[in-house]
């Protein structure tokens, strides 16, 4: 995982630790608009996001319980992600965010 704020009685910072790196937030949205998604979904839908951040953003998350991988197929194997219960608690957090961005920008 990226850097830590390490204010330990901050919500804002524990927050800000599992979804505050670039991209991070983006991959819920897609999964709560879009339902379950394959690793190449998140490349279409998250245009110019390097390979390796794409990776390390999804490992980041599932080692958060925010998201969840499942294996779709075995040959070759193919994997599937899907938002926890955890990850789709973030839902009012990015309605919020998108009423504030339609406010201000």
């Amino acid at each position: 995982m990226a850097r830590s704020y390490r204010l330990k009685r901050c919500n804002v910072d524990r927050t800000l630790d599992m979804i505050g790196e670039r991209w991070t937030i983006l991959i819920p949205r897609d999964l709560l608009l879009q339902g379950p998604r394959r690793y190449l979904d998140f490349q279409e839908s998250l245009a110019g996001i390097a390979p390796n951040t794409l990776s390390a953003r999804l490992k980041d998350m599932e080692a958060s319980g925010l998201i969840a991988r499942k294996l779709y197929s075995e040959h070759p194997p193919r994997l599937e992600y899907h938002l926890t219960d955890k990850g789709k608690s973030l839902g009012p957090v990015l309605r919020a965010l998108r009423a504030w961005g339609q406010k201000h920008s």
